[in-house]
């Protein structure tokens, strides 16, 4: 083995976890390849990005679910994806919760959202469950709804006959796979914020709206906000 062959190996293996995890990173979704890809599957992309961000790796299964272990602000962090299909969500999570003794505080869920554009987020420190079957589980099992989650939006149904199942276990289009590539990269932002203790932030940095109002703000060709005013008045 040459050194060059030596230090790819090194660079090749996991960042080193010290410790019990602090923090869970559940993404909701449903197991198997016929799910892979759809939009009730966007909690399982979000989580695998994350995971790919911080080098750490899926493949060990505990907790009725695929696991990855990973740090985060000097946090360990369970990266949680269940193998009990999204209407039992809770079963999991709140297994993983038991054993390492985790609040509901430290438990981050991203999941689908369905009254979001495609990639848009919405980002919480706790609330109902919208209506998400998979939160719900996670709430009535831990009997808590103080989950930090970031919802990912997935679109509307095309019209309103359409079946709600079969649209969310539909494909997303190439263009929409794009989007969410593009949202991944803010929810690796965000979520290394509310670990910090800084959910506020994140809200305000990501929340869809929120993004809007400031694309709106920005200058213009050198302009300020002001002055663009007077030039429009």
């Amino acid at each position: 083995m040459s050194i060059f062959d030596l230090f790819r190996q090194i660079e090749s293996k996991e960042p080193a976890v010290s410790g019990p995890p602090q923090w869970i990173i559940a993404g909701l979704g449903n197991p198997g390849d016929q799910y892979r890809n759809t939009r009730h599957n966007t909690g399982f992309l979000m989580a695998d990005a994350f995971a790919e961000q911080c080098g750490a790796k899926f493949g060990k299964h505990r907790f009725q679910a695929n696991t990855a272990a990973a740090m985060c602000e000097g946090q360990c962090c369970l990266i949680l994806k269940p193998d009990t299909f999204m209407n039992l969500s809770g079963r999991s999570v709140t297994e993983a919760m038991r054993f390492y003794q985790i609040p509901p505080e430290h438990v981050i869920v991203i999941y689908d959202d369905i009254n979001l554009e495609v990639g848009a987020l919405r980002i919480r420190k706790k609330g109902s469950d919208g209506g998400h079957n998979g939160l719900n589980n996670i709430i009535y099992l831990s009997g808590a709804d103080t989950f930090p989650r970031i919802r990912v939006g997935i679109g509307q149904k095309p019209h309103p006959d359409y079946d709600l199942a079969d649209w969310v276990l539909s494909p997303f289009s190439e263009a929409e796979r794009e989007t969410l590539r593009e949202t991944a990269k803010a929810v690796n932002a965000a979520i290394p914020l509310m670990i910090a203790g800084k959910t506020d932030m994140a809200m305000n940095r990501f929340n869809a709206g929120k993004q809007k109002k400031k694309a709106a703000d920005q200058p213009k060709n050198g302009q300020n906000a002001a002055e663009e005013r007077e030039a429009q008045a």
